[in-house]
């Protein structure tokens, strides 16, 4: 157990702010701290492990930031060395605790959508020739380790190279992504707010569709469409196959990383994601 006084992300936020004192929340990851300064300011510090998520999270602040204004957390300070961030907390409730099927729910859907739709607008490329060929080598990477660990069948490889072969081979609009947007990272109250940017970096704009397409929406429908009515329009035909072929990167990857963590539920939404592109 690191003492308080030797915990680097008090450090830096007693650096920055002043005097400050955490506020005890199980649902935060470990790496997570929620604090209150003397004035009943709330913040959060963040200490990564690894160094160039550290930096991509510190870029997302400083630059792509810019396109969500009062959207998400301001960063109030970091410190390289030790990889610490301080970001400020931004009011309202985690999208994850409202009452499934409530108008709250859509809601937040509707507004998680509009404010994706600001982000990819301003960040747009339209149709690039470069993202494809990243996301097939990406794809079969995470293939070759998932076939070294046995979790993967002949028949399953095949398809899976199948998808390989269609992103590598596709124009497709690139745009700056958050890459894990779900419920989890967001907020509801007087505005939508938005957290974890640690993923964040210029993808295939539609990628940022697939974690609620494949974790969220095939359960309840209305909140795609409510997602996409904020957003200001649905896939095409073309955009929505394609997103079948981000559910195989999707796939591969929760079976590999539910595989060394021993996390049967990530392993078993492997399956899940897997099974519906069979």
């Amino acid at each position: 157990m690191i003492r308080a006084f030797a915990d680097p992300r008090l450090e830096l936020a007693r650096e920055t702010v002043g005097f400050v004192r955490a506020l005890r929340d199980p649902r935060l990851p470990p790496r997570v701290l929620q604090l209150v300064d003397g004035q009943g300011r709330r913040y959060f510090a963040k200490q990564h492990d690894n160094r160039q998520r550290y930096g991509q999270e510190v870029q997302a602040y400083r630059t792509w930031a810019q396109h969500l204004h009062r959207h998400v957390p301001e960063l109030a300070g970091c410190r390289d060395n030790t990889r610490t961030l301080l970001l400020t907390a931004i009011p309202g409730t985690g999208v994850d605790a409202v009452a499934p099927g409530s108008p709250e729910e859509e809601l937040a859907h509707f507004e998680a959508g509009r404010i994706l739709g600001v982000l990819h607008q301003a960040t747009l490329i339209p149709r690039s020739g470069a993202i494809g060929p990243v996301l097939a080598q990406r794809l079969a990477r995470w293939m070759t380790r998932a076939e070294q660990a046995g979790l993967i069948s002949c028949a399953e490889r095949g398809l899976l190279s199948a998808h390989e072969e269609v992103l590598g081979n596709t124009l497709m609009d690139s745009a700056v992504c958050h890459l894990d947007y779900q419920p989890r990272n967001w907020r509801i109250g007087e505005s939508f707010g938005l957290y974890d940017l640690e993923h964040m970096r210029r993808d295939a704009r539609i990628r940022d569709f697939a974690r609620l397409e494949f974790r969220r929406w095939q359960a309840a429908p209305r909140l795609r469409h409510a997602f996409y009515s904020g957003y200001g329009r649905h896939p095409n035909d073309t955009e929505q196959r394609l997103l079948e072929s981000f559910g195989a990167i999707e796939a591969v990857t929760a079976l590999v990383r539910g595989d060394e963590q021993k996390d049967l539920a990530l392993s078993a939404h492997g399956r899940t994601v897997l099974a519906r592109l069979s």
